[in-house]
């Protein structure tokens, strides 16, 4: 393909993964996209890397090979490192999983989801937080400092992921934002609890949502429009972990983080964590607010073929994340003495549950080893896990990362149901690694 019609090596594979396979590796597909790539296809994916593939009978077929799905180049963003920016209007960034080996994400490296234009000329010491809605008894308004003389200041690590992250791996291509792995973070936050705040105004027995309303602005630059307003129901607000925070690692909260007051309700979509946070609404209702109607933050109430139109009626909100996990270190196409083990770390998380376990595999899923398991700092923060490799002989390979929940549900090989969004896609992680 040449000219304006030239794809870059991701999207053909997104767009014909068994058409990419054919045409670059000579491949003829017998058992479709989830068979294994045959003996000719390997050769030619071999001579392409330069070296052999020793467990090349495990390679699936039309899954682009991790030396080649290299992140992009990086661009900068005020007070972040490394992030790779997706956007520009609005503003959305992610972190290359190798820059995600902290146990606890720094400021710099946690990723950047907007929907709308950030505020400017912010100052903490006037800023409100309004509490109403049909549901609370008594409305009331609070400055940041009243809310830390009012009610228990409390830290907690807690994960936020987007509900796309990993969005460039659907086939057909999904809409949105070509999220790779990066849209993950688990800093630490500190705040107040949501439900302290809550109870204080009074919450009516009919009380079935919250919903949010920050200070960001719409793309249009309309004033009657909100750019984003989502919420939850009443169990996940009330629950001990969902806070009204200030603090990210014991600094003010980044700008495009939410700087100066955001909810944090860790484990589901990070749309329901509301950033620049200017009022709670207490509902009778589902919040209907912009952005909680699907197709927003919604999948398919059941499975439907790939590419399908699914009606918005057929269609249910997003509510706890996946179990997911993410190889940190090493870093994707390093070069490794096979002589010698090869240390492998990363993080898995799993929504409102825990992981019970991770598993690592050198064979392309053929076999796997389980890795040490950390418990998280706290609930819903994710969990830290390590293990070693020692590679058979020199070749390429991937090393993929599986996770399973406490509730006996593990991460798919391949990418899960297709939905029209892209969201919750938790296939396992996988990086490159020459052994030399």
């Amino acid at each position: 393909m040449n000219g304006k019609n030239k794809l870059g090596l991701n999207e053909l594979y997104r767009r014909m993964p068994t058409e990419a396979d054919k045409l670059l590796w000579g491949h003829q597909p017998t058992l479709g996209r989830r068979g294994f790539l045959s003996k000719g296809a390997t050769f030619a994916v071999g001579a392409a890397l330069g070296m052999s593939i020793p467990f090349s009978k495990n390679m699936p077929a039309g899954l682009i090979p991790a030396a080649f799905a290299a992140d992009n180049a990086p661009d900068q963003i005020e007070g972040k490192d490394g992030l790779i920016v997706l956007n520009d209007r609005p503003v959305n960034a992610e972190t290359p999983a190798h820059l995600l080996d902290d146990d606890i994400t720094p400021n710099n490296r946690v990723f950047v989801r907007n929907n709308g234009v950030a505020p400017t000329n912010i100052n903490p010491n006037n800023w409100t937080l309004d509490i109403d809605g049909e549901s609370c008894t008594r409305a009331a308004s609070f400055t940041i400092a009243q809310l830390k003389e009012r009610f228990e200041t409390v830290t907690l690590q807690l994960q936020l992921e987007c509900g796309g992250n990993g969005r460039n791996e659907f086939v057909p291509a999904a809409s949105g934002n070509q999220w790779t792995i990066g849209a993950i973070a688990c800093p630490t936050f500190t705040g107040v609890r949501l439900r302290d705040v809550l109870n204080y105004c009074g919450v009516n027995a009919d009380a079935q949502y919250i919903g949010y309303y920050g200070a960001d602005s719409h793309l249009s630059g309309d004033p009657d429009l909100v750019p984003i307003s989502r919420g939850v129901p009443m169990a996940k607000a009330m629950e001990r972990e969902s806070l009204i925070a200030w603090e990210m690692n014991g600094e003010e909260i980044p700008l495009q983080n939410g700087y100066p007051l955001r909810l944090v309700l860790g484990g589901w979509p990070g749309s329901v964590s509301g950033k620049w946070l200017k009022k709670i609404v207490i509902r009778n209702q589902v919040h209907d607010g912009a952005k909680m109607a699907a197709p927003s933050y919604s999948v398919p109430k059941v499975a439907v073929a790939p590419g399908s139109k699914v009606p918005n009626e057929n269609m249910k909100i997003i509510e706890s994340m996946p179990v997911k996990s993410l190889i940190s270190f090493p870093q994707s196409g390093i070069e490794h003495d096979f002589r010698e083990r090869l240390v492998i770390r990363g993080h898995a998380w799993a929504g409102d549950d825990q992981v019970s376990g991770v598993f690592i595999s050198i064979d392309f899923g053929a076999t796997w080893l389980p890795s040490a398991l950390q418990p998280a700092a706290n609930r819903l923060a994710w969990q830290n896990f390590q293990t070693w490799v020692q590679f058979p002989e020199a070749g390429y390979y991937e090393i993929w990362a599986r996770a399973m929940d406490t509730q006996g549900r593990s991460q798919p090989m391949v990418v899960p149901g297709w939905n029209p969004r892209g969201y919750l896609n938790n296939a396992c992680h996988r990086i490159a690694v020459q052994a030399v």
